[in-house]
């Protein structure tokens, strides 16, 4: 013991709630990269096995879905053998599936990758929230939560420009292969970096009380249907399928494709836009996250933002302008951290006894959103393609009708009920 003692950086280190919130956000970020590769892999992808856009959709989703499906097992597995044991089980299998999708040899081994990806990513942000709200003041959540979705934002950006380069340069083979190093440099960061600290003041003083009986995945699935009996929570699914999901589907999907093929742009300069896009989304969250006005006014920040971006899409779909295609990603980067808001939202919503379970739900549906979304544009796409239409016009309106009837949802179903608190 002493011997660990005598080391003071590793000892500052692993004492600090900051440093080890960081590690964490290093599989978060790998996370980001993961799925948003497909702007710049897309074009690659397509020439190399033949894709169809809705078989492109499909190797988009694939990772979102398995994503979506095992929150609930890992938010599970948190509470029974905490954060940093969960990530480090998981996170392996992250790596094999990358190293899978790097000599993939055909389709069905490029989906299989993508699903092994997609669970060994399933506990990053969940971790990263769950630390927060464990180890942080309650008054710093959102702002923390920006923060950390800042931070991951890096590694949206190495999807960008220096993927696009990298492929250029070798091939999409070397980007899989490039994700695969980072991922394992993540795992030993987090292996060495994060041990969870002991509890203080709340947990000390409930010491002698007896233990919370620890949940099984079937009892977690029971736990959800009280959730489903309050009535704002219907709504709060609707709007959480779409939001995300419509960022996501642009800059991890159709922004390479749409430059590439409408407008001409080399990957390299569609790899430029992507990284100003995502500099931009970078800012949003951790900004959202600052200025959150609280009560009501979030709510109506949170449906303003989307029915903004709507209308951003039905515009990128009519005009088929090269200005707007570049402008307007942009401009959509700035404004996607509104989703940031979403998740104080639902921690404001429940009762504090259910808000672990409340956050998997919403997690479950954004991912599971984006998996649909990702699928549905592939199919319009097709679709547009079977009957003489520019594919892209039919995803661009596919995504501004499915964020409108999302948030349209979320407008007419009832919300939660602002809490008043008493200012101390």
């Amino acid at each position: 013991m002493n011997k660990h003692a005598a080391s003071p950086p590793p000892t500052r280190w692993s004492t600090s709630a900051a440093g080890m919130l960081v590690a964490l956000a290093t599989a978060f970020a790998l996370s980001q990269a993961f799925r948003t590769v497909g702007a710049m892999m897309a074009t690659p992808l397509t020439q190399h096995f033949g894709l169809t856009p809705q078989a492109l959709g499909t190797w988009a989703g694939t990772f979102h879905f398995t994503f979506g499906i095992m929150q609930l097992a890992m938010g599970v597995s948190i509470d029974h053998f905490g954060v940093r044991r969960t990530v480090l089980t998981a996170f392996p299998l992250a790596i094999a599936g990358a190293a899978l999708c790097t000599v993939a040899p055909g389709f069905g081994a490029l989906l299989l990758g993508q699903a092994l990806i997609g669970v060994g990513c399933a506990p990053a942000f969940l971790a990263c929230t769950v630390f927060i709200a464990r180890h942080f003041d309650a008054s710093r959540f959102t702002a923390m939560s920006g923060l950390v979705m800042s931070l991951a934002g890096l590694g949206i950006v190495f999807t960008g420009t220096p993927l696009a380069l990298l492929i250029e340069a070798a091939s999409w083979r070397a980007g899989y292969a490039a994700l695969t190093a980072f991922a394992v440099l993540s795992w030993i960061v987090i292996f060495w970096g994060v041990h969870e600290p002991a509890r203080t003041a709340t947990t000390t003083a409930a010491s002698d009380a007896p233990a919370p009986e620890r949940q099984s995945l079937r009892q977690a699935v029971r736990d959800l249907v009280p959730l489903f009996a309050m009535p704002h929570t219907l709504g709060l699914l609707c709007f959480a399928c779409v939001s995300y999901a419509a960022f996501i589907t642009l800059r991890g999907l159709w922004l390479g494709p749409v430059l590439h093929d409408r407008h001409g742009l080399s990957l390299v300069a569609s790899g430029n836009v992507a990284l100003v896009m995502t500099v931009a989304g970078m800012a949003s969250p951790m900004l959202f996250g600052r200025l959150d006005p609280g009560g009501a006014r979030r709510t109506r920040w949170m449906m303003r933002c989307a029915f903004a971006g709507a209308a951003m899409f039905a515009a990128m779909a009519l005009t088929q302008s090269r200005a707007i295609d570049i402008g307007l990603p942009i401009v959509y980067g700035l404004l996607s951290g509104y989703s940031v808001l979403l998740y104080a939202y639902t921690k404001n919503a429940y009762p504090a006894a259910v808000t672990g379970r409340a956050m998997a739900l919403l997690n479950m549906a954004m991912f599971l959103g984006v998996s649909l979304m990702q699928w549905t544009t592939g199919v319009a796409a097709s679709w547009a393609v079977a009957h003489g239409t520019e594919p892209f016009r039919a995803v661009f309106l596919t995504v501004s009708g499915m964020l409108a009837a999302g948030t349209l949802a979320f407008l007419m179903l009832p919300r939660a009920k602002v809490q008043v608190r008493p200012t101390p």
